[in-house]
């Protein structure tokens, strides 16, 4: 059963939603309060959806190609206003750190939330963490991009689709061989699947028992988040 548009839309809309809220939020406790609220709405979004639609990479790869252009990206000027005197350097190791507190608060609600005493084959939860936690690690590869006035070219699809493979290629959009595209069965497309299920994998210790589990989701995030925020930065000092 080929799975509706409308549903790919409303799952691509909100996790953009989500990742965008949880990752501009200025406090832990809202961050928290908005990663619990979103990973349960895109968890009962999943479940509606992906019936009948398959849950391999191929399925989630959409999903993130989809919720890409629906990211809100702040732009230079956006950054230098909200970040008033700050130099590039210093606006992108502040975007780096709040990216890193909110991948590790949608770990921490998923695992808060998650009470299975097994861990079944690809369970809402685990979608639901890792569509919001690419989509806060996309958004910070796109503002980085901004904040050292480097933006990859093109229309909004076309960016976002460039910085989905700066994700899977953990490096700034301009070292990215072979061209942006992602079509099924390119070499990038594959790159992304293996990045998404090594993802995958590390939202499941967010499934072990309720607190335990919460600890180890807000740790792994955090520490992924925060490292692929430095290597896209180095990339992007490299350039100026």
């Amino acid at each position: 059963m080929a799975e509706p548009q409308t549903g790919r839309d409303e799952l691509a809309t909100q996790a953009a939603q989500a990742a965008a809220d949880v990752s501009e939020a200025e406090h832990d406790r809202d961050r928290r309060r908005m990663a619990g609220l979103s990973t349960r709405a895109a968890r009962r979004r999943i479940t509606a959806v992906r019936h009948g639609a398959g849950s391999g990479t191929n399925w989630l790869a959409g999903q993130v190609t989809a919720m890409a252009p629906r990211l809100r990206v702040r732009d230079q000027a956006a950054l230098r206003r909200q970040f008033p005197g700050r130099s590039a350097d210093e606006i992108a190791d502040a975007l780096i750190e709040k990216a890193a507190h909110a991948s590790g608060a949608a770990g921490g609600a998923a695992g808060v939330w998650a009470t299975l005493p097994v861990v079944p084959a690809w369970p809402a939860e685990v979608v639901a963490e890792t569509l919001i936690v690419v989509g806060i690690e996309i958004k910070l590869i796109a503002e980085l991009h901004e904040a050292y006035g480097r933006p990859a070219p093109g229309n909004v699809a076309e960016r976002m689709s460039a910085y989905v493979a700066g994700w899977a290629n953990r490096s700034g959009v301009f070292m990215i061989p072979g061209g942006l595209a992602l079509a099924s069965g390119s070499p990038l497309a594959r790159q992304l699947r293996r990045r998404l299920a090594a993802r995958v994998g590390r939202s499941t210790f967010s499934l072990a028992p309720l607190l335990t589990g919460a600890a180890l989701g807000a740790y792994f995030n955090s520490h992924e988040t925060r490292r692929l925020g430095r290597a896209v930065r180095r990339d992007l000092g490299r350039w100026r």
